[in-house]
């Protein structure tokens, strides 16, 4: 039943056509006849085309059945979802079409009723909205496209063109590529209309907020479900251009997020709060690969709503260092954090920063877990130990401490996707701060420049701060953080309380803020701890008054030219 080559070639033959937008489709539809394909069509469709004087066959001719319900009822039939599910290479739904007298349609061109549009006009009734709630055509899209290797279908008027230039290069075929795209986008476009129909149920039915037997629907944040502004961009897509939108921005005007539950937590942040753990699903419908959400448990009890929370801000942390790496994470921000040539000696040397914080912390490897490091981790109580991996002598010792939680994570592009943060009322979405610092962005402002030693730590005390909450100060020396400042109000106090929680001596270490310093006092604070070095963004009107309180103290000073805010 189907011509197919080395690009999966399908010859259109016949096509059914149900439109409720009528533009461009007198013009498309003459089109299909040059190629001699039949065209099947329904009241308003079939109507207009045989007004400008084209050949159709009425729906009801094929299925023997009229319609009816005001148009309710026509093609939900076993000859027209038949013709289009009946899979061509099976024998067996072969033998099923011919003895039912069902005749495969390789094309459906549909749009759907304009729900959205409806429920936008002022005074729209209930009754109203629910008649445009289409049933059949959303049927008809998911049963071409899911037998995409054989049916074509088309959801927009923009899709014409393309589809016409395609059959004439192809002598009157589409490509199994083209389908497979026209396959996706359709798919969208019932994701989107139902996205549209639902909240609107949600908040004009009584019963979803009144019934005695069910609890009220939850409110819920939708995206914003207009198809055809997201669609200019999938187009791109059809033509084989990346899937961005017009100006290639990665925020796009349009976003839908799929979220799928993976748990149910035993409550939220606190206590009375329910709480629920989600996979997403990003715009274009691929589960997120990688990060805690997607980790395996290898032991312990269940996860907690905050663990998850700490484990995120701890995995992140760790998958910024190229080199063996170790962080414990407090409340989202690091009590601890170094390199080392081992497991064991990065924990250690993490710890020793502030031992009585890490108590009931997240600990966090960027490499396999040998046995040393699982040792030193259950010396104390640790809630979570997160890793890409787990040598198995190791994970037996892990899990003799039955309450320690051991997650297991596929490394994935930290660089890559979106951040999502929710708001009243609405969505914050930012691309990720991916950003790395490397020797090369440094300016040297003072007088003195810093050490090769100094360099080091300074890279390492950046990226440290990048994942502590503002305002951040970190203090570090050889690749470990000796004192840590976050969440403050004022600059000049996370300098104070960075130092006064420091346990290991602060002689020597060099200063890492995560924006600039808006006045010197900062520095002046600083230097009385003996400090060496400070790393910053600069861009304060006072920068040369904190580079004259730099070198007052005969500090080594650079700017970076870049801000980690993080909250």
């Amino acid at each position: 039943m189907t011509e197919k080559d080395n690009l999966g070639l399908v010859k259109i033959r016949r096509a059914l056509i149900s439109v409720s937008d009528k533009s461009g489709i007198v013009d498309f539809a003459r089109e299909l006849k040059t190629f001699g394909v039949e065209i099947i069509s329904t009241g308003g469709t079939a109507k207009i085309l045989r007004e400008a004087g084209i050949e159709v066959r009425d729906v009801s001719d094929v299925t023997g059945f009229p319609e009816m319900m005001d148009g309710r009822i026509k093609t939900l039939h076993p000859k027209i979802h038949g013709a289009l599910l009946g899979l061509r290479e099976d024998g067996g739904h072969i033998a099923a079409m011919d003895k039912h007298g069902i005749e495969p349609i390789d094309m459906v061109v549909i749009d759907l009723y304009p729900f959205e549009e409806t429920i936008a006009l002022e005074g729209v009734t209930l009754e109203e909205a629910i008649e445009q709630i289409d049933i059949g055509g959303p049927a008809m899209i998911r049963s071409a496209a899911k037998n995409f290797r054989h049916i074509a279908v088309i959801t927009s008027p923009q899709m014409y063109r393309q589809i016409r230039t395609e059959m004439i290069l192809d002598d009157g075929a589409l490509t199994l590529s083209t389908r497979e795209q026209l396959a996706r986008l359709g798919f969208m476009k019932t994701a989107f209309y139902d996205s549209a129909i639902f909240p609107y149920l949600t908040a004009n039915l009584e019963g979803a907020k009144h019934s005695k037997v069910f609890p009220p629907i939850p409110e819920i944040v939708t995206p914003m479900t207009t198809y055809m502004n997201l669609f200019s961009s999938a187009m791109k897509a059809l033509t084989g251009q990346q899937f961005e939108d017009a100006d290639g921005d990665q925020l796009q005007a349009n976003y839908q997020l799929t979220l799928n539950k993976a748990a149910d937590l035993r409550y939220g942040e606190n206590p009375h709060q329910l709480a629920a753990l989600y996979e997403i699903r990003n715009r274009q419908e691929q589960r997120q690969s990688g990060g805690v959400a997607n980790s395996e448990q290898l032991a312990g009890k269940e996860m907690s709503f905050n663990n998850y929370v700490d484990a995120d801000a701890a995995w992140q942390l760790v998958s910024d260092f190229d080199d063996l790496a170790c962080a414990i994470i407090k409340h989202t921000n690091p009590a601890g954090a170094a390199l080392g040539t081992s497991g064991d000696e990065a924990y250690r040397r993490a710890l020793a920063c502030d031992p009585i914080s890490a108590f009931g912390g997240i600990v966090a490897f960027n490499n396999a877990v040998d046995q040393a490091a699982a040792r030193a981790v259950t010396e104390i109580f640790v809630e979570v130990v997160v890793a890409p991996n787990y040598e198995p002598a190791a994970l037996e010792i892990l899990r003799t401490k039955k309450n320690l939680r051991v997650l297991r994570i596929d490394k994935e592009n930290q660089d890559a996707g979106l951040e999502y943060r929710q708001v009243s009322g609405g969505m914050l979405v930012q691309t990720r701060d991916a950003h790395r610092l490397n020797r090369e962005g440094l300016k040297v402002v003072t007088k003195r420049a810093p050490s090769n030693r100094e360099l080091d730590d300074f890279l390492f005390a950046w990226t440290v701060c990048k994942h502590t909450k503002s305002n951040a100060i970190v203090y570090a020396r050889d690749k470990q953080t000796v004192g840590v400042g976050a969440g403050q109000m004022s600059r000049v106090d996370a300098v104070k309380i960075g130092a006064m929680r420091a346990q290991l001596p602060l002689e020597g270490s060099v200063m890492a803020s995560d924006a600039f310093f808006p006045f010197r006092d900062g520095i002046d604070e600083a230097a009385k701890h003996g400090i060496v070095a400070v790393i910053q963004p600069g861009g304060s009107v006072r920068d040369q008054e904190v580079i004259a309180a730099a070198d007052e103290h005969n500090l080594a000073m650079v700017f970076t030219g870049v801000r980690h805010f993080k909250h």
